[in-house]
C-alpha cells in the first residue's frame, strides 16, 4: 500500500533564486519511484504517493535528488495526507477563508520545544490574529501577508523551520488528495 504526500518546498522560484520548474521536479520524482505526480503552481507544492513510509528517509532521499538535479537544497517539509487534512479541520480561523489569501498555513518541521509566543503577540498587527496548534501555525493577516510583522519574525519566534502556504494553496493540494 502506497502513502499519498504532499511535498512543501521552502524558497524555491522566489526573487530569481533556487528556480525549479516543476515539469523536471515531476520527472526527478518519478525518477526515484514516486507516482501520481502532480505539481501545484511554481512555489514547490507537490502531491504523489511512494511506497516508502518513513518521512526521514523519503526527505532524504528527495532532498539528496533535487540536490544534485537542480544544484541546491531546499528545505522540505513532508506531510502526510492526514496530517494535511488534520490542519485544514484544526484552522481556528474558519471564517477567514472569505478572504483567502488572508489566511495562512505555517507548517512547522518540528514542535516548537520553548516558542516565544509573547514575543510574537508584540509583533501582531491588531487586524491580525494567530494561534499555534499543534505542527502548524495559524496566521490571518487581512491586511496582507507581505506587511506582517508576526510572518517575518514567526520561524524566529518559534524556534523551528517552517514553510507557509496561503489558504488557497492548502484547500487545492485538499482536493488533489482527495481525488485519490
Amino acid at each position: 500500500m502506497k502513502t499519498i504526500w504532499i511535498a512543501l518546498f521552502r524558497g524555491i522560484n522566489v526573487g530569481g533564486k533556487n528556480k525549479m520548474q516543476m515539469a523536471p521536479l515531476k520527472t526527478v520524482m518519478e525518477s526515484i519511484g514516486c507516482e501520481n505526480v502532480q505539481t501545484y503552481i511554481q512555489s514547490g507544492n507537490v502531491v504523489f504517493e511512494s511506497s516508502l513510509k518513513s518521512k526521514k528517509s523519503l526527505q532524504t532521499k528527495l532532498l539528496d535528488t533535487v540536490e544534485e538535479q537542480f544544484g541546491f537544497r531546499s528545505h522540505l517539509i513532508l506531510l502526510t495526507k492526514s496530517e494535511l487534512l488534520k490542519a485544514i479541520d484544526s484552522n481556528p480561523y474558519a471564517d477567514a477563508t472569505a478572504d483567502p489569501k488572508s489566511l495562512h498555513f505555517f507548517f512547522l518541521d518540528e514542535s516548537p520545544s520553548d516558542p516565544d509566543m509573547d514575543a510574537i503577540e508584540g509583533l501582531r498587527a491588531d487586524s491580525e490574529s494567530c494561534l499555534l496548534i499543534d505542527l502548524v501555525f495559524y496566521l490571518h493577516a487581512p491586511s496582507g501577508i507581505g506587511r506582517s510583522k508576526v510572518a517575518a519574525g514567526a520561524e524566529r519566534k518559534l524556534g523551528v523551520a517552517a514553510t507557509a502556504r496561503n489558504f488557497n494553496t492548502v484547500k487545492k493540494l485538499s482536493e488533489m488528495i482527495n481525488f485519490r
